[in-house]
């Protein structure tokens, strides 16, 4: 079978960033959906990182040793993802940074691939607490999970006076997981009933489910699941009645969510854990944006995720800088002993745990299909 011309300018853009990262002193890699996955995750982290490392490298690198980054496509499976991980063991870097997928994951976790203790994972995502705990000495969560953006998301509908809740998620390892969580989350406030509804990410099933919960007499719902699976679950909620409040995760795109649902999707609420990307009062978000216009000219929409991976690369640089010899083992000891960070108004700390952060925002879409904070 002869190969596409986009295939080949494919294969040939990968072999290029392999070679650079193969050039570069310190080798960091990015395991994730860059295929199949019907949202833009894997792809704006990849930018926001490399946007990071560019700026870290012209400002004299980690203790003047350039970084190179190399990039794998995990075609949004778990056994993709295995295969990934092993062709990047190859290319011995340090650390591999923000994979996407609960498959993904679970597999890191189930077929116990960290076990040789040869990279530490930065940045994992979704952060379901199944893959949290026990999770790994050498897996690493930047981002809050999915217990303090469903927490959020229960406390708010608790404050606008709900009293019944419907939650959609989908039979996942992050839906499972995150039902209980928003059980425990309501029966903590009090007064708020959770009324659960499993189902696959099949248009159809999202359809009936999203029916029940509106028969069921939820006055608002929350949905947990992949990003394509959270959008679909509003246009479904809309179509069946809801006319209140819906709350997702934040692994669904405000401009997704917005293309998917359409004006459905407006004063639907969105757990954000970051910064707006858009802002500009920290030097965070300053820095950020400056490194992504002069390492990504042509995005004129930064994304929660472009954040993200801007954030990861920060990160993995400030604990790299304090270790003598940059080896996986070193970066996880230096990770937990350099305490709180701040970012320029992000703060991270690893000394508790190997969870970073526990920030978590509310964003709303507005009529343009923009969050606002």
């Amino acid at each position: 079978m002869s190969m596409s011309r986009r295939q080949a300018c494919g294969l040939i853009a990968a072999t290029m960033a392999g070679a650079r990262a193969a050039e570069a002193d310190i080798v960091v890699g990015q395991i994730g959906p860059f295929t199949v996955l019907p949202a833009p995750d894997a792809s704006q982290l990849n930018q926001g990182l490399k946007a990071g490392f560019a700026r870290i490298n012209a400002h004299g690198g980690i203790n003047g040793r350039r970084v190179g980054l190399f990039e794998l496509d995990d075609k949004y499976s778990g056994d993709g993802f295995a295969a990934a991980f092993a062709e990047a063991l190859r290319r011995r870097p340090v650390a591999l940074m923000s994979p996407v997928g609960s498959a993904a994951l679970q597999r890191l976790l189930d077929a116990r691939l960290l076990d040789a203790d040869e990279v530490v994972v930065l940045n994992a995502i979704p952060g379901a607490e199944a893959l949290r705990h026990p999770g790994h000495p050498m897996l690493f969560h930047v981002r809050a999970g999915d217990r303090e953006q469903i927490e959020t998301a229960v406390i708010n509908a608790h404050t606008l006076g709900i009293t019944r809740l419907g939650v959609i998620y989908q039979n996942i390892v992050m839906g499972s997981s995150g039902i209980a969580v928003a059980q425990q989350a309501a029966a903590k406030a009090g007064a708020l009933e959770i009324s659960g509804v499993e189902t696959s990410a099949e248009a159809a099933r999202i359809a009936a489910a999203a029916a029940q919960v509106v028969k069921s007499g939820a006055q608002a719902a929350l949905a947990i699941g992949a990003p394509r699976f959270m959008a679909d679950c509003v246009t479904e909620l809309r179509r069946a009645g809801m006319k209140e409040f819906i709350f997702l995760l934040s692994y669904a795109p405000a401009a997704m969510v917005a293309k998917v649902a359409g004006a459905a999707a407006r004063g639907v609420a969105i757990a954000q854990t970051y910064p707006n990307p858009f802002g500009d009062a920290l030097p965070l978000q300053r820095d950020f944006h400056a490194a992504m216009k002069a390492a990504f000219p042509q995005v004129s929409g930064f994304t929660s995720f472009h954040l993200e991976g801007f954030i990861c690369a920060q990160v993995f640089a400030e604990a790299a800088r304090r270790t003598r010899d940059l080896d996986a083992p070193s970066l996880a000891r230096s990770l937990h002993a350099m305490g709180e960070i701040d970012l320029g108004g992000f703060r991270v700390d690893f000394s508790r745990g190997n969870t970073g952060s526990r920030y978590v925002d509310i964003g709303v879409i507005d009529g343009s299909g923009h969050l606002i904070y």
